[in-house]
């Protein structure tokens, strides 16, 4: 007998009949013998639905009583599903964040799994019980809710699976695996056999949205085997594991891309030695998350810096940089919106040297023009125009043959 982690995303639950279809493939996971832990999120639409409604009251709601309002959502799909497998003839238990024993650090919105405590569902599991558990949720030492933030569900459910020692963590969504892009946009996009973890952490940092790469760091460290699979169509998924087993032949396994990245630029920084660990620090502590960086020296001895963001928090991120103007002792800030970010990601481009020359020249043979670069051993970045994105991702995808 082993254990099974199942967890089923927000569209897997979006009506009774796709509830009653996840008690379906629960069924099939007990009736070969496998003890099961399912974690749930909302229904469809159901939490962009509460945040809205809370907008309607205020226009700034209290991050406490927003964790109480968003943790509601769960609720409701773990027990519709606890009845829809009662109906199917299994035992089943249905336990909110807290009930499941999962303690989070004291921050509303975006916090983070300190430990769980198994004893509870453990004893459910030991009766023969199926544990359906809400995911995106927690509570903290002092007895607050907590919500985990985007893609809190995933992260729920490989954390689950870490604790309890599981042999496996199937993510159900409704696409059939990790693809070589988003098929959505370029047709040819192929699903991956396996993709190891490093790989997959990449491509999720990168705007792939399968899984969130919280849950993906939580699998590396705690070496959990993840399947992405549909929740609709009995296909093999796509192993996500310590190394890939299957298609070392790719040296780029797959192209991601993200929109609404903006260049903000510092000109005429004080050239000392604590310039850029200010601004960076300032930045932090306001919560803006900056991605690629790039400095350049001018002939007068001044810097000039320039750094992505998401678009989103361009206005707040030169608010906060305005404010601290003379601390900082820059001349003046520009910004640039409309920009993209398109990277390929692959551990073969360790070993392969030319890759990021190669995804140069096919960007610069289709008039796409780079305005700044990352790289780490096994992805490259480049910034562009917005316009040009999907475009980009099209002919990076057909130049590392990647439908084939």
């Amino acid at each position: 007998m082993g254990l099974i982690v199942q967890k089923f995303g927000g569209t897997s639950v979006g009506n009774v009949e796709r509830i009653l279809n996840v008690a379906g493939c629960v069924k099939e996971e007990t009736d070969r013998g496998n003890q099961v832990v399912v974690v749930v999120s909302a229904m469809g639409k159901t939490t962009d639905q509460l945040v809205n409604m809370a907008k309607e009251i205020s226009g700034q709601p209290s991050k406490r009583e927003m964790d109480m309002l968003l943790a509601t959502g769960e609720q409701v799909t773990i027990s519709l599903l606890a009845m829809a497998l009662k109906e199917k003839g299994l035992e089943a238990v249905s336990y909110t964040g807290w009930q499941a024993g999962i303690v989070t650090e004291p921050v509303h919105g975006n916090a983070r799994i300190t430990k769980i405590n198994t004893e509870a569902i453990e004893g459910e599991l030991n009766q023969g019980k199926v544990v359906i558990v809400a995911g995106f949720q927690g509570i903290t030492e002092s007895g607050d809710i907590t919500t985990l933030g985007r893609g809190g569900s995933d992260t729920t459910a490989v954390a689950m699976a870490a604790a309890l020692n599981a042999d496996k963590c199937d993510i159900y969504t409704d696409v059939t695996g990790v693809f070589t892009t988003d098929p959505r946009y370029i047709p040819s996009a192929r699903k991956l056999l396996s993709i190891s973890y490093d790989e997959m952490l990449e491509l999720a940092n990168l705007g792939a949205g399968v899984l969130h790469p919280r849950a993906v760091e939580f699998a590396k460290n705690y070496q959990v085997r993840l399947e992405v699979r549909s929740s609709m169509e009995k296909v093999e998924g796509t192993i996500i594991e310590g190394e890939a087993t299957m298609e070392q032949n790719l040296v780029v396994r797959g192209v991601a891309f993200e929109d609404e990245i903006t260049r903000v630029t510092v000109l005429g920084l004080s050239n000392s030695l604590t310039s850029l660990s200010t601004i960076f620090t300032t930045l932090a502590s306001n919560q803006i998350n900056v991605d690629i960086i790039i400095q350049s020296t001018t002939e007068t001895g001044a810097s000039n810096l320039s750094f992505s963001i998401h678009t989103k928090d361009w206005l707040e991120t030169l608010n906060v940089l305005e404010d601290n103007k003379s601390e900082l002792s820059y001349d003046q800030l520009d910004a640039e919106n409309k920009l993209a970010k398109v990277s390929i990601v692959g551990s073969g481009m360790i070993s392969n040297p030319g890759v990021a020359a190669q995804m140069f020249e096919v960007l610069a043979a289709n008039n796409i023009a780079i305005k700044m670069v990352s790289t780490s051993e096994i992805k490259v970045s480049a910034v562009i125009e917005e316009k040009h994105m999907h475009k980009a991702v099209e002919v990076l995808h057909e130049a590392f043959e990647l439908g084939k």
